[in-house]
C-alpha cells in the first residue's frame, strides 16, 4: 500500500507530517486537475428562484461534488489501508454524492420523499455500520463522562445525526465559498480528535475541498450541488462518530446547523404545526437573510461565519482535548 510506503518514508526522515505533507499535496493536486479537465461533463445551474442572487448561478457548473467526491474515495483507497468497515463508509458517502448528483442533472428536482428516504438508508448504514465495528459507549468530553447507550436507542441518535448533518449541510451551501469553508475549519478540528487513519482521511477531505474552493471562491465558477453537500454532511456526522463522541458535532459544526438547520425547523414548525408566522421577520438559511436584511456581501457572509466557527471550534477543542 502506497500508505505503508509514504509512512515508511516519513520514518526515515526527521522531518515530522511529511507522510501527511505529501498525501495533502498529492490530493490537492490531483482533485484541481480533474476538477478542471472534468467541468465540461457537469450539468448548469438553472438559478435559485428564490435564493437571494440566485440569478447569478445560472450557467455555472453545477454538480462538482461528482468529481471532487470520487476523487476523495479514490484517494482514499489508494492511500489508506481499507478495513470492510471503511469500505461500507466509502460506499455509503459515494451513494450519498450519488443521489444527490443525479438530482442535480434531472430535469425536474426529485420528491422530498425519494430524497429523504435515501438520506435514510445511507444515515441508518452509516449508524448500523459504526456501531457493529465499534460500540454503543459515547464520551462526554467536556466533564470526561463515559456512557453505553442501548444498542437501539444508539443507532436510532446515530441515524438522526448522519440525516440531520445531510440536510443541515446541504442547506448551508447558497454562498460561493460557504459551505466548503465552513467544512474545512470543521474537519480541521474534528481531526485533530480522531485516531491516525481517520485523520489521514481527514487530510484527503481537506485537500479535496481546498481545490474545490479554487474554483468555488467568488465569484465562483463551479458549484458543489447536492452531490458535494450531501457527501460532505455524511462525512461530518461519520468523522464525528469516530471521535467516540458525537455530541461533538454540535460545537464543531454550530454554523452550518444554525444557517441550515434553521430553515429545517422553520418549515417543520409551518408545515407540520400550522403555524404560518413562526420566524416569519427571519429569512432562511440565515446566510440569505444577513445578505437580504442585513446587507451582507458575499465575502462577508464567508469570512464572518467562518470566524465564528473557528472561534467555536477552538473553544471546544482546548476545552475537550
Amino acid at each position: 500500500m502506497l500508505y505503508n510506503i509514504l509512512e515508511e518514508l516519513g520514518s526515515k526522515t526527521e522531518i515530522k507530517g511529511l507522510p501527511l505533507l505529501i498525501l495533502f499535496v498529492s490530493s490537492f493536486v490531483l482533485v484541481a486537475v480533474c476538477l478542471r479537465v472534468f467541468k465540461r461533463i457537469l450539468p448548469k445551474d438553472q438559478g435559485r428562484e428564490f435564493a437571494v442572487n440566485g440569478s447569478l448561478s445560472e450557467g455555472k457548473a453545477r454538480g462538482a461534488g461528482l468529481i471532487f467526491v470520487t476523487c476523495f474515495v479514490f484517494l482514499t483507497a489508494l492511500f489508506i489501508p481499507l478495513s470492510l468497515e471503511l469500505v461500507i463508509y466509502l460506499a455509503l458517502i459515494y451513494l450519498a454524492m450519488l443521489s444527490g448528483y443525479f438530482d442535480d442533472a434531472a430535469d425536474e428536482p426529485w420528491g422530498n420523499l425519494k430524497k429523504g428516504l435515501i438520506d435514510l438508508v445511507v444515515s441508518g448504514g452509516i449508524a448500523g455500520t459504526y456501531y457493529y465495528f465499534n460500540s454503543s459507549k459515547i464520551t462526554i468530553a467536556l466533564f470526561n463522562w463515559q456512557i453505553e447507550l442501548n444498542p437501539v436507542v444508539f443507532i436510532a441518535l446515530a441515524t438522526m445525526l448522519v440525516w440531520a448533518s445531510i440536510n443541515v449541510t446541504n442547506c448551508a451551501d447558497g454562498v460561493d465559498g460557504l459551505c466548503a469553508t465552513l467544512s474545512l475549519v470543521s474537519i480541521y478540528f474534528i481531526s485533530r480528535l480522531l485516531p491516525t487513519t481517520m485523520m489521514s482521511m481527514c487530510m484527503i477531505m481537506l485537500a479535496t475541498l481546498g481545490a474545490y474552493l479554487w474554483f468555488n471562491c467568488s465569484p465562483s465558477t463551479m458549484l458543489m450541488g447536492d452531490a458535494g453537500s450531501r457527501a460532505i454532511g455524511v462525512f461530518l456526522a461519520l468523522i464525528s462518530l469516530k471521535t467516540g463522541s458525537p455530541i461533538a458535532f454540535i460545537p464543531m459544526t454550530i454554523v452550518i446547523i444554525i444557517d441550515g438547520g434553521l430553515g429545517l425547523i422553520k418549515v417543520s414548525f409551518i408545515r407540520f404545526l400550522k403555524l404560518k408566522n413562526f420566524m416569519k421577520n427571519i429569512r432562511t438559511p440565515i446566510h440569505d437573510h444577513v445578505r437580504k436584511n442585513k446587507g451582507w456581501s458575499d465575502t462577508q457572509v464567508v469570512i464572518r461565519f467562518t470566524l465564528i466557527q473557528f472561534a467555536v471550534c477552538i473553544c471546544y477543542y482546548l476545552v475537550a482535548k
